[in-house]
């Protein structure tokens, strides 16, 4: 995997569905506006690559993929992705925000019983975040709150799935650099202060 030669910086939200990872990397995004810089948020799966038609297909149900194919799916979405946005304005000298990056495609793929390995390999030639920051919140709080949004419960928001998606995501922190975790539980206001608490420590 890459490192991230350019100017710009790099940050990640992880976890669960239904963690408050959006909420925070909106949040994120307003407090370095604030402090004066560009700010770039964006979030995988895309919305208008061909690979993210597909995926959304198969999110919402409506058509059937091997796990293996989805996710190399989502590794196709994520190199328009970086081609197109994250490394123009990296290059550009902006701050990137994404709501899920590869790490996703390592914990959802997991739980689909793909090896952890093989799923590196599928994601080997990708740019590594300067910064992720994952949100550890429980299955339970979690198809809890997608619930209460009144969206029905998607393909990855199953309780049973979302344990062992954790259990993939759980260990990212021991595999790769610069990852942090932190209690998503708390209120959205404490959750940010954690948030900027790294931000303020580790990128400006």
């Amino acid at each position: 995997m890459r490192k991230n030669t350019y100017p710009g910086k790099f940050i990640v939200f992880e976890g669960l569905d239904g963690s408050g990872q959006s909420t925070q990397a909106s949040l994120l995004r307003d407090y370095l506006i604030g402090l004066g810089k560009e700010v770039v948020l964006t979030k995988e799966p895309t919305k208008d690559s061909e690979p993210a038609k597909q995926i959304r297909k198969a999110l919402d149900e409506n058509i059937v993929i091997e796990p293996f194919e989805l996710q190399k799916l989502f590794c196709l979405d994520r190199k328009e992705h970086l081609e197109n946005l994250i490394e123009p304005a990296l290059k550009g000298g902006k701050i990137v925000i994404s709501d899920r990056y590869f790490f996703s495609t390592l914990a959802f793929g997991s739980s689909d019983k793909i090896s952890l390995e093989s799923l590196i390999e599928l994601n080997k030639d990708f740019l590594i975040p300067d910064l992720t920051i994952l949100l550890k919140v429980s299955p339970e709080v979690c198809v809890d709150r997608i619930e209460k949004r009144g969206e029905g419960v998607k393909l990855f928001e199953k309780r049973d799935k979302l344990a062992k998606v954790w259990e993939t995501f759980r260990i990212l922190p021991d595999r790769f650099e610069n990852v942090y975790m932190v209690d998503g539980e708390k209120s959205v206001e404490e959750v940010f202060s954690q948030v900027e608490s790294i931000i303020n420590k580790e990128v400006l």
